[in-house]
C-alpha cells in the first residue's frame, strides 16, 4: 500500500514558476515509480513525467520537456515538480501516482493522491 499527498498548488500569474511535492509513504517506496499527471477542465488524465525511486531515472512527456523538471529526495520521501514559464493552458489539477513500473505509472497507476489544483492567469 503507498499513500500521496501533494501540494503546492495556487493561482499564479503566465510566466511564474511553481513548485509541486508529492509526499509518499508506504512499504518499499524503493520498488516504485512516481508519475505527476493532470487533468484540465472537462478533459482526461495527461501523463507528464515519471521517475524511479530507486534509480532516478526519468521519463518526460514530450508536452513538458524542458519546461517542468521531476526530482525525488529519498530521505524525505518525496517527488517534486519545478513547473516553469507557465501558461493558461497548463491550469488543472495536478496528481501524482505511484505503480511498480514506468509503463504502469504511465498509464494505469495504481495509486493516486488527491490532487492539487493550479490555476495560471494571462
Amino acid at each position: 500500500q503507498v499513500q500521496l499527498v501533494e501540494s503546492g498548488g495556487g493561482s499564479v500569474q503566465a510566466g511564474a514558476s511553481l513548485r509541486l511535492t508529492c509526499a509518499a509513504s508506504g512499504r518499499t517506496l524503493s520498488n516504485y515509480v512516481v508519475a505527476w499527471f493532470r487533468q484540465a477542465p472537462g478533459k482526461g488524465h495527461e501523463f507528464l513525467g515519471g521517475i524511479t525511486l530507486s534509480e532516478g531515472t526519468i521519463d518526460y512527456a514530450e508536452s513538458v520537456k524542458g519546461r517542468f523538471a521531476i526530482s525525488r529526495d529519498n530521505a524525505k520521501n518525496t517527488v517534486s515538480l519545478q513547473m516553469n514559464s507557465l501558461k493558461p493552458e497548463d491550469t488543472a489539477v495536478y496528481y501524482c501516482a505511484a505503480d511498480v513500473s514506468m509503463t504502469k505509472a504511465k498509464t494505469e497507476p495504481r495509486y493516486w493522491g488527491q490532487g492539487t489544483r493550479v490555476t495560471v492567469s494571462s
